[in-house]
């Protein structure tokens, strides 16, 4: 994640943070890399009361990079989980499709490739 995202995230989390958003971290809490780096509901949500918002690929392009950005972090992979898919295949699926951010992540290739070595983060 680049140093400027993650201030920017900061100082808009700290401008813009309400009490509810506070506690709402410790009924759905983030993986601790996100929490480190200060991010909370309205940062991915952008909704002050997020109860049921769905993430838009925006909200993770933002300090992730798009998807060349992401293929080219991940091109090192057996297979590359972020790369254009080929026809007859579907995608790009959405970040939150294998990117969780309240419960554990899922590699939705293998849901047709069993056989690919990848494991969730």
């Amino acid at each position: 994640m680049k140093l400027e995202h993650i201030a920017a995230l900061c100082l808009a989390g700290s401008l813009g943070a309400t009490v509810w958003a506070r506690e709402g971290d410790a009924k759905r809490p983030l993986p601790p890399w996100h929490a480190k780096a200060g991010v909370i509901c309205h940062d991915c949500h952008q909704k002050e009361k997020p109860t049921s918002a769905a993430v838009a690929d925006e909200s993770c392009m933002i300090c992730h990079g798009d998807y060349p950005a992401m293929a080219d972090l991940t091109k090192h992979l057996p297979v590359n989980p972020h790369a254009p898919p080929k026809p007859p295949h579907a995608g790009p699926f959405a970040c939150p499709e294998c990117h969780h951010q309240h419960k554990p992540a899922v590699v939705k290739c293998l849901e047709c490739h069993p056989d690919f070595k990848l494991k969730p983060r």
